[in-house]
């Protein structure tokens, strides 16, 4: 139960939903109930999929390219740090990539739930470079297993909160979401530093 919570709560901070709910209400505020929720259901969906393929098949990407596990570690926790900063100041929606032309191009079409909202919105390279070194982290079988459903929890939680994000909007406002968002930010920069320091200390000890 404790590694679960540890993942569930890397994972979904790193990954931020809350902060993708204004986003998220901007492009489905001329939709149906009923879009709403399919659009929410296939964001979820894209982001399992992506998180557990780069879980399970990042780590032979890396081997592919000749990248160590802790360059990775280094490189994600600056993107993880990144973004956490992003989250403080307020420029998140910045940083995942999402500019206006994204957003206009994404308003002309029908489905959403991958690009821009899973992608980069919500699963980039933080979140996947962070699954990557889970896998070597945790090289059980058991353990694995507790990843996977870790991120299906993630997922359902984006799916909840995607679906509720026009009550939401409604009743925290905007300054309620960038508290929450601030909050959030603190946390993803702690995740970050602790793997940027984890693979520091690695490296010295390795030579």
């Amino acid at each position: 139960m404790e590694l679960f919570v540890y993942i569930f709560a890397a994972v979904f901070s790193v990954l931020n939903p809350l902060g993708a709910v204004p986003v998220f209400v901007g492009l489905t505020q001329h939709d149906s109930h009923a879009e709403r929720s399919r659009t929410s259901l296939w964001t979820a969906i894209n982001v399992f999929i992506i998180l557990i393929i780069s879980f399970f098949i990042g780590e032979y990407v890396l081997k592919f390219f000749g990248i160590s596990i802790d360059a990775l570690r280094i490189a994600g926790g600056m993107v993880i740090v990144s973004s956490g900063f992003a989250l403080l100041s307020g420029n998140f929606g910045k940083k995942r990539g999402l500019n206006k032309k994204i957003t206009s191009d994404a308003q002309k079409r029908n489905d959403i739930a991958l690009t821009p909202l899973a992608i980069p919105m919500l699963a980039g390279p933080g979140s996947i470079s962070l699954l990557i070194a889970f896998y070597q982290d945790f090289p059980e079988v058991a353990d694995k297993a507790i990843v996977c459903g870790a991120i299906l929890a993630v997922a359902i939680s984006i799916f909840i909160i995607l679906r509720s994000a026009h009550y939401l909007s409604r009743i925290l406002g905007a300054s309620g979401i960038v508290a929450i968002s601030r909050i959030i930010g603190f946390i993803v920069i702690a995740i970050g530093v602790q793997y940027i320091s984890v693979s520091v200390m690695n490296i010295f000890k390795s030579i």
